[in-house]
C-alpha cells in the first residue's frame, strides 16, 4: 500500500457514519446487496455468508439519523500483517456521493493502525475509487498464484 499522506478522499458525506461493530450490520440487507447485485457473489447463499461475517473485519456506514446501513465492506485479516479487501458495496441509491471511497479510507486507515503490512483486492471496474485512495496494482503479478475450489 502506497504512502497516504497526501490523500485527499473525500470525508464521509455530513449525515452519515461508519462504523466497524459487527453487531449493527443488517445481514440481510447485504447478503441482498450482493447476492443480487454484486457481480462477484450472485447467488451466494445466505449461510455461508451468516458464517463468515463473524470471522472477517467488517465495516458499515449508516445514516446517522435513521441508523439505516447503506454501505458494506468486509476484511479478510490476520489483524497483523495481510488483508484482502472484499465485499464492497454501496446502495445504488446513494453512490456518487463519497460514501464508497470514505467508507475504504476509513478501511486503510483501521488496517494500518493494525501495523498491516499488506492488503490485496479485486476490481472488475473500480481501479480509479481504489487509486485514490492508494492502491496499486501488483508490481510482480506473475509471482501471485490462486487456487480455485470448483
Amino acid at each position: 500500500m502506497s504512502d497516504h499522506a497526501h490523500d485527499h478522499t473525500p470525508a464521509l458525506p455530513e449525515g452519515y457514519e461508519i462504523s466497524a461493530d459487527p453487531t449493527r450490520i443488517d445481514v440481510e440487507r447485504v447478503h441482498r446487496w450482493l447476492s443480487t447485485d454484486a457481480y462477484w457473489a450472485l447467488d451466494r447463499p445466505r449461510e455461508k455468508f451468516d458464517e463468515v461475517i463473524p470471522n472477517s473485519l467488517n465495516f458499515g456506514v449508516y445514516e446517522a439519523a435513521s441508523g439505516e446501513q447503506v454501505a458494506y465492506a468486509r476484511v479478510v485479516t490476520d489483524r497483523g500483517l495481510f488483508a484482502w479487501l472484499c465485499d464492497v458495496y454501496v446502495d445504488p441509491s446513494v453512490r456518487g456521493a463519497g460514501i464508497g471511497t470514505a467508507m475504504v479510507r476509513a478501511v486503510r486507515d483501521h488496517l494500518a493502525l493494525l501495523g498491516v503490512r499488506r492488503v490485496l483486492l479485486a476490481t472488475h471496474d473500480a481501479h480509479g475509487v481504489y487509486e485514490r485512495i492508494g492502491f496499486s496494482p501488483l508490481e510482480k503479478p506473475e509471482n501471485w498464484m490462486a487456487l480455485h475450489f470448483a
